[in-house]
């Protein structure tokens, strides 16, 4: 496997449903349990929660070499002071990322995969601030797929809440607090056009201006995937994300999943995507072979049913690095 991280090229054309045999990957798993950036608590307890539904065992028997690199650093909520409460927990959840950014950039230098495990979806600001140093370094660039029924595109001037987890993507862009916006010291981390936002169905109304401010053109509601299927909306969003690209990122929140198959998430939404819409856009996502790093985020023990949602993470974890149906 070679130095670039997860030893793999996107391809600007790629075959679906084909039985290819998928490339043997050397995972980390990295756990982030930070749920600061919410209103909810519990999903703090999301990395457990994983790891508890056999997540490394299950990638071993698809082939995959894992090893747990453990938890970063998260400070405890009650132990500190909210802050500002237009961007509650800013200091700290800005540190956790730095931290976050730091273990990625070092697991993709040891010619690794990350697989990043949250916690709220402020983590984003974190994995993905590491991808993209990483790569940056090597004059490269990447793509984000952003699986989630929210935008995250808020900021502290626009969100109702004050919940930074509602803010990273906007962060990522280059909008909002510098302790966000500048770690590794520049801005932005990743470029509005290869940057996709899939199955959101949820967005404020000051974040459609954002949206339309940070330069986003490929958002796909839970419309089109309704009148156009998740495949033909793969496709394009795949298209994107890799073009002129080292590979992408995979950003799945588990609130992206209708809440009849996920209950167990931070913040749930009703008309998400159903069970095997989520597997079929893993797959799709694996057959492609671009995929230099995933995370999973949002899982709350708390308010799950038997870990179900859970259980749900690991099988599309899996799906994601090749399992297949035959």
């Amino acid at each position: 496997m070679s130095k670039g991280g997860a030893g793999l090229v996107a391809q600007a054309s790629f075959s679906i449903g084909g039985n290819q045999v998928q490339p043997t990957r050397q995972i980390r798993v990295l756990g982030v349990p930070l749920d600061m950036g919410a209103s909810r608590r519990g999903v703090d307890m999301g990395p457990s929660a994983m790891r508890v539904a056999g997540l490394e065992a299950r990638l071993e028997a698809l082939g995959h070499h894992v090893a747990d690199g453990g938890n970063i650093r998260v400070e405890i909520a009650e132990t500190q002071g909210f802050g500002d409460r237009k961007a509650r927990y800013l200091k700290e959840i800005a540190e956790t990322c730095t931290r976050t950014a730091e273990a990625v950039v070092e697991t993709l230098e040891e010619g690794l995969t990350p697989l990043i495990l949250g916690g709220d979806h402020s983590i984003a600001v974190g994995s993905i601030s590491g991808v993209s140093e990483f790569y940056r370094r090597r004059n490269q660039k990447i793509g984000v797929i952003w699986m989630d029924a929210h935008s995250d595109i808020n900021t502290p001037e626009t969100s109702p809440s004050g919940n930074v987890h509602g803010m990273p993507l906007a962060a990522l862009l280059g909008l909002g607090p510098e302790p966000l916006t500048h770690i590794f010291g520049y801005a932005p981390k990743i470029a509005p056009e290869n940057t996709i936002l899939i199955g959101v169905r949820d967005i404020d109304a000051t974040e459609r201006e954002n949206i339309r401010r940070a330069g986003l053109t490929e958002v796909y509601t839970m419309r089109d995937i309704d009148e156009r299927g998740m495949r033909a909306v793969m496709e394009d969003a795949l298209r994107a994300a890799s073009r002129d690209t080292a590979g992408f990122h995979v950003s799945l929140d588990m609130d992206w999943i209708d809440p009849e198959d996920a209950p167990g998430v931070g913040t749930p939404v009703r008309g998400g995507a159903t069970y095997r819409e989520a597997h079929l856009a893993m797959e799709i996502i694996a057959d492609h072979g671009g995929m230099v790093s995933l995370e999973m985020v949002e899982v709350n023990p708390v308010i799950d049913e038997h870990n179900r949602t859970a259980d749900l993470a690991v099988e599309l974890a899996c799906s994601a690095f090749g399992k297949k149906i035959l």
